[in-house]
């Protein structure tokens, strides 16, 4: 009996012996809907509420949920590697187009270097051929240069004359998208699958700055179309995009003559805009197409609008190549290619307007990286918490980088102007007082008093060497108090309120308070993120208790991926209160660091051998061909700080004298923050410092070590080796601050060199030291006893200075035991230079 009872069991154990009704079915799958694993007693609760299923036991019941989960994890992880064959599929199309065109590269290649060869050979043998202009001629050069049809067919008014404008335009960006009209280098880092952005390359030896890309998205051809001609809500430095005409084509395409302009990235230079034609359509085998070039004199068409507080820069032909993939996605290949005007740039800035990795980063990937976005959003692939739709994210993001573009960039038809200087050009101070021109979506008019007022910015840009801009923005972020006045916030927060208390004095590190940081919003490959900053507040003293309030921060950080090449790194943030609503104000500050990565596109320029130089780049003076590796963080970026302040028209004063008293500071912080940063990144990462290596390194380390044992009759150090390297390696490496001045009798002498240690001790690089004079760093003590003791340095050589102290470049106090001057003579035993060595320093 019990045998039979047990079999009896098993046989309702296996779902396979039962047979569900049709309404049984519908009221376990509306229970699975609801819950997918029912407890026990919410099986039973469903046996009792539902009576077609009383004639299944409890057990049998569980079972069914057990199955019904497994089909749903089986179906969906099909659904998954569907979606994955898919996307390898048109992957593994798009790597074969590419690897097709690379072989056409390859063989062009060889055909101009045969050529070339040829060339050269008989050159030798005349002098006035001119085979140099036919060889420059071939490749992407006759692409650019294709002459241009009669002027009369692309006359203003001609629809006719447009239309053979565009074409000529689609014909140029296909043979840069799918040919070799340009010569395209693969970005580092960027390797091709089925979830990489794509391919990216940036391009070689052509004029201008170009970048491509190609991937595959998710989404419908003319949905991509849609979002990529919406430029301002993707391409962060887009201010505004007109399109003045549409003119149709018989072909069902369309012609739009577009004004674009764009920001600044800096205060150290103009903003650019853009006259274009942007031509729409379909090419015979379903792709869309939508290209676009400037109208200048050469192409003809109509003249653009004339701005005066732009630059013309010129855009060649571009566009974006968007084909039909099976599994209802895209595969697009966009092209970005621009002239920005690199000649009407301060010289030091350059690097910005000729690098295709910073056009790639901001422009190619940044669309790409976009639709992708939009696509997971769509298919429901990211949810974020907080209740908060991605479209709602996105546009806080957008208005954040609106917010802090347009306080760089101070345009005059916003309602900037320039207010008076205190006599120093480090930070400038603009002002608004037009909420009519100025309320765009970031702006409120809760900001404006109904008695008077405006917005204030104190804006600065500076130049850094030798730290990363990925790890600067994230030591900021991190490391707020550092930086930070609580005060100073706590005021930008009250000026969210009716009525703003008092304007703070500006103490860096004032009052410090803790911060929380919760996370919004990210992109997929973290390249950028939106938070929530809580800073809590602590009240020290009785006057201090409207201090103690927690005040919040919405927040933008990008570009912390040091791996990423030519990446703009940038903190933006902007108070808010805890309501936190959808359209809330938001007056934005914060820091953008660009890296100035010399254009590597161009055949390398012979660097000036001088001491600094060869320092910071290593042996031979000549930079590395792998340079652009991630790794050399010898390079120079470019620092933008701005900080804006609502207030009101009878405490402007106060208002402005308190934001430059405070971004002086934030400045003073964040080059202390870049010393501490970039010795430990090198040793770190890098290994060793690298000696000097030119001849100029060499000799002046001889000079020094010579003129100190003629004039004291000691030696310097003991050298174990009598090359030139290994002295010129001690002096570096010596313990004890070893620095040269220029000797002038009618200025205060300034720091031409100093070995590691005298570096640390000024907290200065190689290249900056040049701007510290000894006045500066000696205090009134000093002073005097150079002064006392410089007559006896002029007749005797030498003189020994006793313990003192001294002040670093940042303003922290040196204290040293003893200090030598002596004169360097060179080797016709003239004076060179003024050395002092500082012996047993260290900050007090």
């Amino acid at each position: 009996m019990a045998l039979s009872m047990h079999s009896k069991d098993k046989h309702m154990d296996s779902s396979k012996y039962v047979r569900y009704t049709p309404e049984q079915v519908e009221a376990l799958e509306r229970v699975y809907t609801e819950c997918p694993k029912p407890s026990s007693l919410r099986r039973q609760q469903l046996i009792r509420e539902c009576p077609i299923l009383s004639n299944i036991e409890p057990k049998q019941i569980k079972v069914w949920f057990q199955n019904r989960r497994c089909r749903e994890k089986q179906r969906k992880e099909a659904s998954r590697l569907q979606t994955v064959n898919r996307k390898l599929t048109a992957m593994n199309k798009l790597l074969m187009e590419e690897n097709d065109r690379l072989q056409k590269q390859v063989s062009h290649l060889v055909y101009e270097n045969g050529f070339m060869r040829q060339q050269i050979q008989t050159a030798s043998a005349t002098t006035t051929d001119n085979s140099c202009e036919s060889v420059v001629m071939s490749g992407q050069h006759q692409q650019q240069q294709n002459p241009t049809p009669q002027q009369p067919q692309r006359d203003a008014n001609n629809p006719a004359g447009l239309l053979a404008i565009a074409e000529e335009t689609l014909a140029e960006f296909l043979s840069k998208a799918t040919g070799t009209a340009v010569d395209w280098v693969q970005m580092i880092g960027m390797k091709p699958g089925p979830d990489s952005i794509g391919i990216v390359a940036v391009s070689r030896n052509c004029s201008g700055v170009a970048a491509r890309a190609c991937g595959l998205v998710s989404l419908e051809p003319t949905k991509v179309a849609e979002i990529l001609k919406d430029r301002p809500s993707w391409f962060r430095d887009c201010r505004c995009l007109d399109i003045l005409s549409v003119i149709p084509t018989g072909s069902g395409g369309t012609i739009e003559l577009i004004y674009m302009q764009t920001y600044a990235p800096t205060t150290l230079a103009a903003a650019r805009d853009f006259w274009t034609l942007r031509y729409t359509t379909t090419l015979e085998d379903g792709s869309l197409v939508i290209c676009e070039r400037s109208l200048t004199s050469s192409t003809g068409g109509p003249t653009g609008p004339p701005t005066s507080s732009f630059i013309r820069a010129e855009m060649l032909p571009s566009g974006y190549l968007i084909r039909p993939c099976e599994g209802s996605g895209s595969i697009i290949h966009i092209v970005d290619h621009v002239d920005l005007d690199v000649w009407s740039v301060p010289e030091v800035l350059r690097p910005l307007y000729e690098s295709s990795k910073i056009l790639a980063q901001k422009m190619t990937m940044a669309a790409l990286r976009h639709i992708r976005q939009i696509a997971q959003e769509t298919s429901g692939e990211i949810q974020y918490g907080g209740g908060r739709q991605p479209a709602v994210l996105r546009t806080f993001s957008q208005r954040l980088c609106r917010g802090f573009n347009d306080a760089v960039n101070g345009f005059t038809d916003d309602g900037w102007s320039l207010l008076g200087s205190d006599g120093g050009d480090d930070v400038t101070i603009v002002i608004n007082s037009s909420p009519n021109k100025f309320l765009g979506t970031q702006y409120n008019a809760s900001m404006f008093p109904t008695f008077g007022g405006g917005v204030l910015c104190a804006k600065a840009s500076m130049l850094l060497q030798n730290v990363p801009p990925a790890l600067l923005v994230r030591f900021l972020r991190e490391h707020r108090s550092e930086w930070a006045d609580y005060g100073v916030d706590a005021y930008s927060a009250a000026c969210l309120k009716a009525s703003p208390y008092a304007v703070p004095c500006a103490r860096p590190g004032g009052f410090p308070s803790s911060q929380v940081i919760l996370p919004l919003a990210h992109t997929m490959e973290h390249e950028e993120f939106l938070e929530v900053v809580r800073l809590e507040g602590h009240a020290f003293s009785p006057e201090d208790v409207a201090l103690a309030r927690d005040m919040y921060l919405l927040q933008l950080c990008s570009g912390v991926d040091e791996n990423a090449v030519g990446a703009c790194a940038q903190l933006v943030f902007a108070p808010i209160d805890e309501s936190f609503a959808d359209d809330a104000p938001l007056l934005s500050s914060g820091f953008r660091v660009i890296p100035l990565d010399p254009k590597t596109d161009a055949p390398a320029t012979t660097r000036t051998l001088d001491l600094a130089s060869t320092l910071e780049v290593g042996p031979g003076g000549t930079r590395p061909a792998s340079e652009a590796d991630t790794n050399s963080y010898n390079l120079r970026s470019v620092l933008t700080i701005a900080f804006q302040f609502s207030f009101e028209n009878h405490m402007r004063d106060n208002v402005a004298a308190m934001a430059r008293q405070y971004v002086r500071g934030v400045v003073g912080s964040v080059q202390r923050v870049a010393m501490a940063i970039a010795p430990s990144r090198l040793s770190s990462n890098v290994g060793p410092k690298t000696l000097p290596g030119s001849p100029e390194a060499l000799t002046l380390a001889q000079w020094i070590c010579r003129s100190y044992r003629i004039h004291t009759g000691g030696e310097l150090f003991r050298v174990d080796s009598q090359a030139g390297d290994a002295l010129l390696k001690q002096l570096w490496h010596h313990s004890d601050a070893i620095m040269c001045c220029s000797l002038k009798t009618n200025a205060s002498p300034v720091f031409t060199f100093a070995n590691q240690a005298g570096l640390d001790m000024l907290e200065t690089t190689l290249v900056a030291l040049q701007d510290i004079m000894l006045d500066k760093i000696l205090d009134e003590a000093g002073r005097k006893i150079l002064c006392s003791e410089f007559s006896k340095i002029t007749q005797q050589g030498f003189a020994y200075l006793p313990a003192g102290i001294c002040v670093s470049s940042m303003g922290r106090p040196v204290s040293y035991e003893q200090a030598v001057a002596w004169k360097v003579l060179n080797d016709d035993d003239s004076n060179h230079c003024l050395a002092f060595m500082f012996m047993n320093w260290s900050f007090v």
